[in-house]
């Protein structure tokens, strides 16, 4: 498995993707891949999650698929079995990062604050998803951050935009973003895959 912060370095967007229905898997892994975005979270919001992780990784050899909204232990070890290549998660729990080194899963944990990220070094961790990133103060709550904490490895997501991801992506800890914009759920509805491929490329051209 890739280090996470090797996989965060690979593309400056990681598209959030919540799938609902499994035969849309392969074609959006297909899309987003021809548009530049390799590396793919799949959030275990639906019923059809775990089985679009094999459809995309299947589908779309290339491509890095992992797993987000992962909220404890069990569902990481479902993840594992699913063949999810790194793990995000919307908070840090010690038992979760105890079971992502347990199954050798590369973690990118939630954090929102001074105290978050603090026992996150406590366990190891130097990689985290800002996360709800633009209701907790966005680039300049993380601006502020990088001062007692050197060396972080951020990936802002919650309320990111094609429009404010560039003020993200200039932060010196920041080494890509989370976002749901390149996969609309209209385009998804319709099977319009080519636009899918055109937001991809757009973001995939963000500079960091």
């Amino acid at each position: 498995m890739r280090p996470i912060v090797e996989v965060m370095k690979l593309c400056p967007v990681i598209p959030v993707l919540v799938i609902d229905r499994l035969e849309d898997a392969a074609p959006m892994a297909r899309a987003l891949v021809a548009g530049g975005l390799t590396v793919l979270e799949v959030t275990l919001r639906t019923p059809v999650a775990l089985a679009a992780i094999a459809a995309m990784k299947e589908a779309a050899p290339e491509a890095i698929v992992g797993a987000g909204t992962v909220n404890n232990a069990a569902l990481l070890a479902d993840a594992a079995k699913a063949g999810a290549e790194f793990i995000v998660a919307p908070g840090l729990t010690e038992s979760l990062a105890n079971a992502a080194r347990a199954h050798d899963l590369p973690l990118l944990p939630g954090v929102s604050s001074a105290g978050d990220i603090m026992r996150g070094l406590d366990l190891g961790l130097t990689a985290f998803k800002f996360f709800p990133a633009e209701t907790s103060g966005g680039a300049p709550a993380i601006k502020a951050l990088e001062g007692p904490f050197a060396g972080l490895n951020i990936c802002p997501t919650g309320g990111v935009t094609l429009a404010n991801a560039p003020s993200y992506l200039a932060l010196d800890s920041v080494r890509c973003v989370g976002g749901s914009w390149v996969v609309p759920k209209d385009a998804v509805k319709a099977g319009d895959w080519a636009r899918v491929t055109e937001l991809a490329a757009e973001a995939a051209a963000l500079k960091r």
